[in-house]
């Protein structure tokens, strides 16, 4: 979990999330996550042969669809630096419901896969997973939350 910290610090160091080359920058820095986030994962894991054989092809199923619904959070993200400067109440409120959204599809996905987890691994092993999940988005979520400025009042 370390490395990956270190990894998401890395990705975020020294270039706003407001960058003209977002949408490249986004791509390479999933790119290290992806690496990074793997790499962890398999570490708390600690998965016998028979469980990696189940486990790693869901795993990557729930985050193509994760990598979906982060889109969209990036999406709103952009959406939110362009009109920050000439930010108006339809507009924030436009944005907040994209975000609330995002939530939203994200815990039915939670729910959805914890439940196809529970299939393939002991309920200690599931939960585990779902923890370093947890962990790595709460790593994520505090970088893009000192990148992104709350709104200012318009005055």
């Amino acid at each position: 979990m370390k490395k990956l910290f270190i990894g998401v610090v890395l990705v975020f160091f020294g270039t706003s999330i407001f960058a003209q080359t977002a949408n490249d920058y986004l791509e390479v820095s999933r790119g290290v996550l992806k690496t990074e986030k793997k790499a962890a994962i398999a570490e708390a894991m600690q998965l016998s042969d028979t469980e990696s054989q189940a486990f790693w092809p869901l795993y990557n199923e729930y985050n193509e669809k994760m990598y979906v619904i982060n889109t969209d959070l990036f999406n709103t993200i952009q959406d939110y630096s362009k009109h920050y400067e000439n930010m108006t109440d339809t507009k924030a409120l436009e944005l907040w419901a994209n975000a609330e959204k995002v939530e939203l599809e994200l815990f039915k996905l939670k729910k959805t896969y914890f439940k196809k987890f529970l299939k393939i691994l002991p309920p200690t092993k599931t939960v585990r997973y779902f923890q370093a999940e947890n962990k790595i988005k709460a790593l994520v979520d505090a970088e893009l939350a000192l990148e992104i400025p709350l709104f200012e009042e318009m005055k």
